[in-house]
């Protein structure tokens, strides 16, 4: 199922602009339909005047034409989706020496946004594309994020997934390792309000930018799931230190101890996993226990 699911998305490749519905097999036993566009959109990370000459990491040129100039989107909507005038958007980043196309796969993004049963969006922007880099290009200049959600709204009208009324509803930013770079300046440039974010293993740094955003409203929302060999957890401390310095509540717990009834009645939330780094995703489920019970998020409405 795996080499299927990696086939079909190949296939959309080279479908840019038509709906296709991916059916992606979980460990064998079930299809999850899932309606997929991918598209691409000027207002990505790249290309980039920043990466124009590529980037050098650990002696080895990663050149522009091979990881700095992808300007794909994938757009996932639950098949039972139903659009109201706020359409509630999750966008997913990944993390170093990946992209869109196997973070889907490798880490069951598909398969746990469709068990999460929620009404919303999935959207997964490209970013330094197979390299070891954070940089998130022009996303972490002023306004990009707000075009960029534009064209995601733009494009669900295209294929009649909703009417040209409708608006951003809730926005959710998610992503895993490296992927906190991007995150923290779409907080701060992004021109955008976000109510919630999601980090896994991924508070390396630009945790000014992450307090400012937390500190600035009270309903906002964050969860940060850390290890204890992925490089984030002398950097969590420091946080979870100035948050009790600002008097915010904080809830710092162990990954066994989680439930819903905490996700659900907690704001700032400090989950401490003894998973590897790049097994935090799935291992288990923890992008569907997390999304299916945010506060952001509505069930899909089940037909009689």
């Amino acid at each position: 199922f795996l080499s299927l699911s990696l086939t079909v998305v190949n296939m959309i490749k080279r479908i840019s602009l038509f709906p296709v519905l991916l059916m992606i097999g979980s460990m064998g036993f079930c299809q999850l339909p899932l309606n997929l566009f991918k598209i691409t959109s000027s207002n990505t990370s790249f290309p980039d005047t920043g990466r124009m000459q590529g980037h050098i990491y650990n002696n080895v040129l990663y050149n522009t034409a091979d990881h700095y100039s992808d300007s794909s989107i994938i757009i996932i909507t639950p098949k039972k989706f139903k659009a109201k005038k706020k359409i509630d958007m999750i966008f997913w980043f990944h993390g170093w020496n990946n992209n869109i196309d196997t973070a889907l796969t490798e880490y069951g993004l598909s398969r746990q946004f469709a068990e999460a049963d929620v009404n919303a969006v999935l959207v997964l922007a490209e970013t330094a594309k197979n390299a070891p880099d954070s940089y998130g290009g022009k996303l972490e200049q002023k306004n990009t994020f707000e075009k960029l959600v534009k064209d995601v709204l733009k494009e669900l009208v295209h294929m009649h997934v909703i009417s040209a009324r409708d608006r951003a509803g809730n926005i959710i930013l998610a992503g895993h390792s490296g992927a906190y770079r991007v995150m923290a300046n779409i907080l701060q440039n992004g021109n955008v309000p976000v109510n919630e974010v999601i980090l896994f293993d991924a508070l390396y740094a630009d945790t000014d930018k992450f307090m400012s955003w937390l500190t600035a409203d009270k309903n906002h929302r964050f969860i940060n799931l850390y290890t204890n060999h992925g490089g984030t957890y002398d950097e969590t401390k420091n946080m979870m230190h100035q948050i009790t310095n600002v008097n915010l509540p904080v809830d710092s717990l162990e990954e066994v101890d989680v439930t819903p009834a905490i996700l659900k009645d907690n704001k700032i939330i400090f989950i401490h996993t003894l998973h590897q780094h790049n097994d935090i995703i799935q291992h288990p489920d923890n992008f569907e226990l997390y999304i299916e019970n945010s506060p952001f998020l509505k069930k899909i409405e089940q037909r009689p």
